[in-house]
């Protein structure tokens, strides 16, 4: 990472689970996972999946009513959650019954 570079979020989508899809500033796109996150009390009433989705962003990074926010810099070095396509995983379902 640049050191000089601050990242913001400027897109995020809700995935599955605890999955979002955010966008960078800079064009990078990654898929999170904040389930590790998820500790503590300001982010136990994340672990509620329908409170989780009511994320908006606000001061470049994603964030809850409640006050809960994970620093953009974190999230911008946070793993790449690959997901397969629907298709495939019901595909590997029936392949593995």
């Amino acid at each position: 990472m640049d050191h000089n570079y601050i990242p913001a979020v400027v897109y995020a989508e809700y995935q599955q689970d605890y999955l979002i899809k955010v966008q960078f500033d800079n064009g990078v796109t990654k898929t999170i996972d904040f389930a590790c996150w998820l500790k503590g009390p300001v982010f136990r009433p994340l672990k509620d999946k329908v409170y989780f989705r009511t994320f908006f962003i606000e001061g470049g990074t994603v964030a809850w009513t409640n006050g809960a926010d994970i620093a953009p810099e974190t999230l911008y070095e946070a793993e790449n959650v690959l997901l397969e396509p629907i298709e495939h995983r019901s595909l590997a379902l029936a392949m593995a019954s």
